[in-house]
C-alpha cells in the first residue's frame, strides 16, 4: 500500500548534511517526495512510497545523520501525491 507523510524536523538539522542524508536514505528505500530547509532552522519533508519502507525513513528521520541531533519530529498523513523521484528543494 502507498502512502504519503509530510511534516517537519525540528533540532539541530541545518548544516549537518541532514537533507542530502535523507535523499540518499530515501533513494536507498525507493520513495519519492523531497526535503528542505526552513528559514525557521526546521527541516521540511515529504515522502511517499511502499508503507513499510516509508515507516523505515520515519525512523531514520528521529535520529538523522550522524552530527545531527533531532529534537522533534511532527509527521501527518497526506494523500498520495504521485511525486516520482526524490529531490533537495532550495
Amino acid at each position: 500500500m502507498q502512502i504519503c507523510l509530510h511534516g517537519f524536523v525540528s533540532g539541530k538539522v541545518q548544516g549537518v548534511s541532514f537533507r542530502q542524508c535523507t535523499q540518499d536514505e530515501a533513494e536507498r528505500l525507493d520513495l519519492n517526495g523531497w526535503v528542505r530547509n526552513l528559514a525557521d532552522g526546521r527541516v521540511e519533508v515529504l515522502v511517499e512510497g511502499e508503507e513499510s519502507a516509508v515507516r523505515e525513513l520515519e525512523v531514520w528521520l528521529e535520529r538523522g545523520p550522524e552530527r545531527a541531533r533531532v529534537d522533534a519530529l511532527a509527521l501527518e498523513q497526506q494523500p498520495v501525491q504521485g511525486v516520482t523521484g526524490f529531490v533537495i528543494r532550495r
